[in-house]
């Protein structure tokens, strides 16, 4: 069996972008003394929560006790109103017959809602969605792409992913399997490729357009693999 894995925010759907914007207004004001823009850059693909407690240590300031929810609230709220598909991304996905699922460290809901938000969830059909609520440690810790892999009944060897961020990337290399870096979101800045590679990506995909070449070279490499296996 073979699996094709999507993270969710700046792969499938354009959020990155959104949400950065909404935690830069929240966090100007609760703490004012940091560098918040660059700091978020350096965040990306983390939970609201970890971003969250990751600043505050660097602040002399605090956060309200429930600046997470708010936070999260506040963004949903955004992307129920300007909420777009990645460029491409729904003849890309309708258009690969390998098994599918997405892994997320957004909370359930908000995937559920982008996706419906964006009609991918024609083009995904009822594939296997995994959060973040479901393991104890998130991107970019390894075991929720384990669980992935465990739920799907398939190897993470034979698992590929796209991913976008540095977190979710490191977490999928470390998991065992092999990551698409995708870069053609609306919150890349020039040097995320290079981040991405760093971290473990396999190949760099600026659109999705090209994610059909990328599968076909991934799955005539695991073909020629098996070859290898049999004839052994």
């Amino acid at each position: 069996m073979k699996a094709l894995i999507f993270d969710c925010d700046g792969v499938l759907v354009d959020s990155e972008a959104l949400a950065e914007e909404t935690l830069e207004t929240h966090l100007g004001q609760w703490l004012p003394d940091l560098d918040i823009p660059t700091l978020l850059s350096q965040a990306l693909g983390m939970t609201t929560a970890d971003i969250l407690k990751h600043l505050a240590q660097l602040s002399r300031h605090q956060l309200p006790p429930d600046a997470s929810e708010r936070v999260d609230s506040a963004i949903e709220a955004r992307l129920a109103r300007e909420l777009t598909a990645i460029a491409g991304v729904h003849d890309a996905v309708s258009s690969l017959d390998l098994p599918k699922a997405v892994v997320s460290n957004s909370r359930r809901c908000r995937v559920l809602a982008s996706l419906a938000t964006t009609q991918l969830e024609e083009a995904l059909g009822d594939v296997p969605i995994f959060t973040a609520e479901q393991v104890d440690n998130p991107k970019p810790d390894p075991a929720i792409y384990r669980l992935a892999a465990h739920e799907l009944g398939c190897p993470p060897s034979r698992c590929l992913v796209v991913e976008d961020s540095v977190a979710g990337v490191t977490a999928a290399h470390a998991a065992g399997m092999r990551v698409i870096g995708f870069v053609g979101a609306s919150h890349i800045d020039d040097e995320q490729p290079n981040r991405l590679l760093a971290a473990g990506a396999w190949r760099i995909l600026p659109h999705m357009r090209g994610l059909r070449a990328l599968v076909d070279e991934w799955q005539l490499h695991l073909q020629g693999q098996d070859n290898n296996e049999t004839a052994q």
